[in-house]
């Protein structure tokens, strides 16, 4: 019998997954700038370790800030450990630094994509959430439009069935 320490992480290796997906997708970004309609809202916890914004920011939003990508941004860095850029509030140019791990949300509305992480605390309590990954689409729900018809279940093929 194994213990917890032995149990495999599927929900920190999945964050970590995500966050590579947003790491390369922003260093396509950064390299080649945001193509057609997207844009992007990103949430992070302001109070994580590592991240740097201008104090006023910080007052402003004491635990978490969400910074849109889209029109105006300037100097996108893209690191191993998290990523830099200059957003604009009220004609102020303002730096921010931002860890991988203080990501909350990432949200692309032109695509109806996103992803919302979970942290250690709010996995741990059991509230509310059936996903153990922490990983869902803030979006999954738009379409108003029922299914036109129920779906079928599953069927398991066997691929001895095909062979001659």
């Amino acid at each position: 019998m194994s213990d917890d320490t032995d149990a495999i992480d599927y929900g920190g290796m999945m964050h970590d997954a995500m966050r590579g997906l947003i790491r390369r997708l922003l260093q396509r970004v950064s390299a080649q700038g945001l193509p057609g309609d997207h844009h992007f809202f990103i949430s992070f916890d302001t109070t994580h370790p590592g991240v740097a914004i201008a104090d006023w920011l910080r007052e402003r939003y004491p635990d978490d800030m969400t910074i849109v990508l889209q029109h105006w941004y300037d100097g996108l860095e893209v690191r191993d450990d998290g990523f830099a850029v200059t957003l604009n509030f009220g004609d102020q140019p303002e730096p921010l630094d931002i860890p991988w791990a203080a990501l909350r949300t990432f949200v692309d509305p032109s695509v109806e994509f996103g992803l919302r992480f979970e942290t250690r605390d709010e996995e741990d309590d059991g509230g509310g959430d059936d996903d153990p990954s922490g990983i869902e689409a803030p979006f999954a729900e738009l379409d108003s439009e029922p299914d036109p018809a129920p779906r079928p279940p599953a069927e398991v093929v066997s691929l001895d069935r095909f062979r001659k």
